[in-house]
This record gives C-alpha cells, structure tokens and sequence, in this order.
C-alpha cells in the first residue's frame, strides 16, 4: 500500500474495509498525529466521496478520501495583548521586567487550534505583553514564538528577566549566560532549618524519566552540570514547624535548578508541591489553641482540637537581584526586585 504524505485525494483499498477513517488516514500520512488527523476531520477538511465525514466513519472500501487543509499546523506566533509590564530598567538594547508569579514567560510550542492566534495558550505570557508594549522592537532571535527572550522563569518564580530589544543584544547575553558572567540571585524560603549558613550544591540536573514534567538529581544520563550557592538570611522557629530564607546565587540556569538542588537536600521551596512542599502546612495543636484567632486560618477538626493551617498557592522564589555588563557599553548594572507583597505577607504571618 502506498503511502501518502501531501495532500490531494487517495482511494481506499478494498483491504481497508472495516477500519476507522481517522485511523485509516493516520497511516496513510507521513509524521502526522491522529490528534492532528482527527482535528483536519472535525474541522471539515476530510471529504468523503465528497462528503465532511466523521472520524468514526467505518470504511467499505473503494471510497475517495480527499484531504483539504494542511496536515501540519502553522506555526505558532506569539500575538500582542495590553498587560501592564513591570520595568526595572530599558534602553535600546535590552529591558529588565519585574515578572509576576503565574505568568508564562512564552507559549508552548505547538498550537492544537487551526489558528494559533485563537489559541489559548498563546495568551497571557510575558511574549504577549512585551509585544503589546515593544511592538516589534524586540529581537528576532528566537523566533516568532519568543521574540526577545533570552533566559526564562518558570511560571510561579516572580523577579527579573532580561528582554533583547535587538539581535546584537541577544547574541551578546546570550553568550554571558554561557560563558556564566551573569549573578543571579533568588530569595527563597524552605522548609526545615538548614545545618550550614552557607554551603554549595553542586548536582547534575536530567528530566526525570518517570514523571516528565519534573527534573531530577538522581541520574547520570543526560544530566547537565548544575551550581548553586545559598546563603541563610534567616531562620524562622513557627508554629507552624522550622523554616529557613535563603539567598541563592546560580553559575548555571538548568529547569527548576534552585527547586531541585533544594529539595535533593531535603530542604523542598515552600509551596513547591511539585518537588515535596505540603500544598497544607498545619501548626501544632498546642500553637494553634495559643494563637487562637490572630492570623488568617482554615480549621478542621482533629482529636476534638482546632487546628490552624496555613498555605501558599505560588512557590516562594523570587528572582531578586541582576548583575551583569551592559552588552553594548560594557557598564556594570546592579538591578533589585523586592519580595512581592504575597510573599511578604506570607513572611510576615510566619514571624508573628
């Protein structure tokens, strides 16, 4: 049976009868997904003897299959939309933004809509608000996906991010970020008291083969060097158990590096479920009947007892310092992020 990849019309064989039309198809193109092959379908781009089928359709053989739309999707652009933007600094070169927690920093790569622009997922991210703000003054770099972007923050880390406004810039950061002549600096907070007041994790970073959507220190293959250096800036003793802020320098910038590197050491970031945090942080009985009502709560009810809990629903980590040299004029830029109010709050609930 031959093959198609293009498209056009083909005939169904006689030796087909019986089977799906979506999956019938599937085999027929080259590199194409059923998901892909069925969205073709329910978009009316599949004819069937002239006629829109259903992925369903039973075929009998002898049919005429002719396939109207592309069986790839077009490529996603990002497009731009009014969100506020946070500027620490900009010039022609390059801008810093104050990335909130919960905001992507660019769209994924492929697009399930026919039309990326009505795509969801290509809405909302930092791309979206720095074209809306920028226009088209941002690097071409890398791509119409990613316009400007240079090094990323995961989703719920807030702070800094360097935006290339030009492809000079980009290609001039881009090589401080290899060649690790950027100080970057987190704040976060962990549970558990660290033993050391300083100390260094140096562990290679690799995609956990079970569960994809996480990274881990535990394996060789694949694993790339990763650096982290904290230092404690202080220690908490709540009622809610032992916590620790720390101040975290990276040499390298691997996926989740710092939540990672912390987590392996038994230390996971504060509402980082993904990595071990308690999406719940229940105080002690005793505390709880001590501080009555004072601070924020949910109650439930354990051994005729009122216990306090609290929770964060972002991790604590915050991008907060930039130091680097300016990519044109060699200038030493020192830039700072506070907390964000969530976090402060947060912080201060524990201490009181």
């Amino acid at each position: 049976m031959a093959t198609v990849s293009t498209m056009g019309t083909h005939l169904v064989p006689h030796d087909a009868a019986g089977k799906r039309l979506d999956a019938w198809l599937t085999a027929q193109l080259e590199n194409v997904s059923r998901a892909r092959v069925q969205l073709l379908l329910s978009a009316s781009k599949v004819l069937v003897d002239g006629v829109a089928a259903k992925p369903s359709l039973k075929l009998r053989g002898g049919e005429s299959v002719e396939v109207l739309g592309d069986p790839e999707p077009r490529p996603l652009r990002a497009v731009a939309e009014n969100i506020p933007l946070d500027i620490i600094y900009e010039d022609d070169d390059l801008s810093v933004i104050n990335k909130p927690a919960g905001m992507m920093v660019h769209a994924g790569a492929g697009a399930a809509h026919d039309d990326p622009e009505k795509d969801e997922r290509n809405r909302g991210t930092l791309v979206n608000a720095l074209l809306g703000h920028y226009q088209q003054q941002l690097s071409s770099t890398g791509g119409a996906l990613r316009p400007g972007i240079v090094h990323r923050l995961d989703k719920q880390t807030s702070g800094l991010i360097i935006v290339a406004r030009n492809d000079a810039a980009h290609l001039k950061l881009g090589e401080m970020f290899s060649r690790r002549q950027m100080r970057k600096t987190y704040l976060a907070l962990v549970h558990g008291s660290l033993k050391q007041d300083r100390g260094t994790i140096n562990a290679a970073i690799s995609r956990d083969v079970l569960r994809r959507t996480r990274m881990t220190t535990r394996r060789e293959e694949g694993a790339r060097t990763a650096i982290s250096h904290y230092t404690v800036v202080e220690r908490l003793d709540t009622r809610f158990g032992k916590f620790t802020l720390v101040s975290v320098r990276i040499e390298t910038g691997r996926t989740h590096q710092i939540r990672v590197h912390l987590s392996s050491i038994g230390h996971p970031v504060v509402g980082d479920t993904l990595y071990g945090a308690p999406a719940v942080i229940p105080a002690s009985q005793q505390a709880s009947e001590r501080a009555g009502q004072q601070t924020r709560k949910k109650v439930s009810r354990r051994d005729d007892a009122l216990l306090e809990t609290t929770s964060l629903d972002r991790n604590f980590l915050h991008a907060a310092e930039l130091e680097f040299a300016h990519p044109r004029t060699n200038q030493p830029l020192k830039l700072e992020a506070p907390l964000p109010p969530a976090l402060q709050e947060f912080l201060e609930g524990l201490r009181k």
